[in-house]
């Protein structure tokens, strides 16, 4: 009987599988499709995976992310615009309290002239 060697045994290369952490690519259309378990009742809220719609949602997702600028400015806007309007709700009630004061001060003024009047 003959030793056997490492070297003299055909090795075959151990074949790799991705894991979540680690997938083998990163490209959705190279992976595997999802498959539901043999757990996971039939008819489940989780359909199975399809990479047929993959170009067709990348590009709506390039498109969404070259408008996210023109809707964070939008947001900016509404805000600033919100903000002046705060702003001259505030500047106009100062104002009428400052009017409501004086009349308030020239009423009780108009008072005591007509008493004084009426006393004398």
């Amino acid at each position: 009987m003959t030793a056997l060697t490492w070297e003299a045994v055909p090795h075959k290369a151990p074949r790799r599988t991705g894991t979540i952490d680690h997938p083998l690519t990163h490209d959705p259309q190279k992976q595997a499709p999802m498959t539901t378990s043999a757990f996971e009742p039939s008819r489940s809220a989780t359909p199975d995976f399809s990479t047929a719609g993959a170009p067709a949602s990348r590009q709506n997702r390039t498109r969404d992310m070259q408008l996210i600028p023109e809707a964070l400015a939008r947001a900016h806007m509404r805000e600033r615009r919100r903000e002046a309007e705060a702003e001259r709700q505030a500047v106009r009630l100062i104002a009428a309290r400052r009017m409501q004061r004086r009349a308030e001060r020239v009423s009780l003024r108009a008072r005591r002239a007509l008493a004084m009047a009426v006393m004398n």
